[in-house]
């Protein structure tokens, strides 16, 4: 047993032995149903803090041959499989983190020449009886190795792409350490399975990738890992149990991630919020955060417009396919905005093309990043949503149509002015505050139409749930008649009590907002 050639199960025992353990042992099923086969070669990207190391050590601890995990899988779902014990500790496994040895380096080449290193130092160690020249390639050592054993080695490459956010600039020592990945891994048949964990999709120089034999499940689409990239509904109700609030609370600070089908939560978030019993944002100020605050600053092709947008909470459009999986490569907004899916900071529907700020933890990192640079009309609004709020609830119908025709006017360099969306977008904006109080849902669905937004109370929250319609050039008496007319209030099945009903109206020749507040009780 190495360092990095047959390591032992420690981290994973630790992993098990927390006091929040979520069992997500049946991916081990889905790398089995591959292992030895033309399709072993899997790439999972995802961001930081949703389990990529605890998969590679869960990985490492099953196939690796340097020690016996029988006891630690037993109570396991994976180990009620047919082919569980078949693969059990039966692979030389080979297992590192990128990240460890960029730390000690000033560029990529020195990076993998450090990797490159200890793996050989590992195998001379375990093989000292091999018999092979001091000119040996690492791949050649393996495939002598493999030639005498015929027992294959799995690899296991933790947090593979460092090099392109680390050393983001250093293109050629980028090129040559895909070269090495590609060299030790593609077309070797010592490789039973090659799983690599990372932040980005895998990057291609020039037109071409140096490892297209890799399989692909990246943020915008996991496909059968999708499961399996953090926790789910169901994980989260077997940690909740009986408590219901923990579970809203779980809900909006750390839900929101679409994978696929899934509705995954940010799973060390969740641990953290239990654990501590605080319900915080546990975000951390790494290179991420810093990308995040870099790019949102720049106004390419719009950029800053749909920024606002997400802030406000609409989905945007984007498209994904031209992003070239580094932190410097940007031709448009939408690679930005894809850049940011990958960093966990927005989340995307593949079946819409959509993405969106997913939760409450995420939406404070945008707004901790906003604070200057230019965003200074946002960052207004927002300060001025709890004097909305307040104008609202206390039925002030001149201070609340005065506080959103400033917030319009404020954001109007961005958000195109006389745009009944820009009004929708607006409104959201100036409302910014309320969700810590409210439920907001954008387009509130009656059945017979669509009120622009619905407040509905939290629980333990006194207040009157409030629906708000806009009109442009119209009136607002049009819009509360709207109100009535469609039955919005009607929807609120599950509330009963005050319900404020909003109509603002938008001129557009003067530019002026006007609004009417009206009471009713459900």
């Amino acid at each position: 047993m190495g360092i990095y050639l047959n390591p032992g199960n420690d981290l994973f025992e630790m992993a098990v032995n927390s006091e929040i353990y979520v069992d997500k042992s049946m991916m081990i099923k889905i790398t089995n149903s591959v292992i030895k086969t033309g399709d072993r070669h899997i790439c999972i990207s995802r961001p930081r803090r949703f389990g990529k190391s605890m998969a590679a050590n869960m990985l490492s601890a099953y196939y690796s041959r340097g020690c016996d995990s029988g006891d630690l899988f037993e109570n396991l779902a994976v180990s009620k499989t047919l082919d569980f014990k078949k693969h059990l500790n039966k692979y030389n496994v080979v297992k590192f983190d990128v990240r460890k040895f960029a730390s000690k380096s000033s560029g990529g080449k020195e990076m993998t020449d450090r990797i490159e290193k200890v793996l050989r130092r590992d195998l001379k160690k375990t093989y000292r009886n091999m018999d092979y020249d001091d000119d040996y390639s690492l791949c050649e050592i393996f495939a002598e190795i493999y030639s005498e054993e015929r027992i294959p080695f799995v690899f296991i490459i933790d947090e593979w792409d460092t090099v392109f956010r680390v050393f983001q600039h250093d293109t050629e020592g980028q090129k040559y350490y895909l070269d090495f990945l590609r060299d030790l891994l593609k077309e070797q048949e010592y490789v039973a399975l090659d799983y690599a964990t990372g932040i980005f999709p895998v990057k291609k120089y020039g037109e071409h990738s140096a490892l297209n034999m890799y399989r692909e499940y990246t943020m915008t689409n996991q496909k059968k890992f999708a499961g399996f990239t953090g926790f789910t509904e169901e994980d989260i109700r077997l940690i909740c149990g009986e408590n219901t609030e923990q579970l809203e609370e779980l809900k909006r600070w750390y839900d929101g991630y679409r994978v696929n089908e899934y509705e995954i939560y940010n799973p060390q978030s969740v641990v953290q919020a239990v654990t501590e019993n605080s319900f915080d944002n546990y975000w951390t100020k790494t290179e991420t955060f810093e990308a995040l605050k870099v790019f949102i600053q720049v106004d390419m092709d719009g950029l800053k417009q749909s920024v606002i947008k997400m802030i406000a909470g609409e989905r945007i459009k984007v498209c994904t396919e031209t992003f070239q999986n580094d932190m410097t490569t940007f031709k448009s907004a939408d690679d930005v905005v894809t850049l940011l899916i990958h960093l966990g900071y927005l989340t995307y529907s593949v079946e819409t093309g959509e993405a969106w700020i997913p939760n409450k933890e995420v939406q404070q990192e945008f707004i901790n990043c906003i604070r200057d640079g230019g965003w200074e009309e946002v960052t207004n609004s927002i300060r001025k949503s709890d004097e909305l709020l307040r104008a609202t609830l206390a039925r002030d119908e001149k201070k609340t149509a005065d506080i959103i025709e400033e917030v319009h006017r404020q954001n109007s360099s961005v958000i195109t002015y006389n745009n009944e969306l820009s009004l929708s977008v607006t409104l959201a904006l100036a409302y910014y505050s309320a969700r810590n109080q409210y439920e907001i849902i954008r387009e509130f669905s009656s059945g017979e139409g669509f009120a622009d937004l619905a407040f509905i109370p939290r629980k333990g929250v006194v207040s009157p749930a409030v629906i708000a319609e806009l009109k442009y050039d119209k009136t607002a008496e049009g819009a509360i008649e709207q109100i009535k007319n469609r039955k919005y209030t009607e929807k609120l099945q599950a509330f009963s009590g005050e319900i404020l009903l909003v109509g603002i109206n938008y001129n557009e020749k003067s530019k002026r907002h006007e609004c009417r507040i009206e009471t009713v009780v459900k």
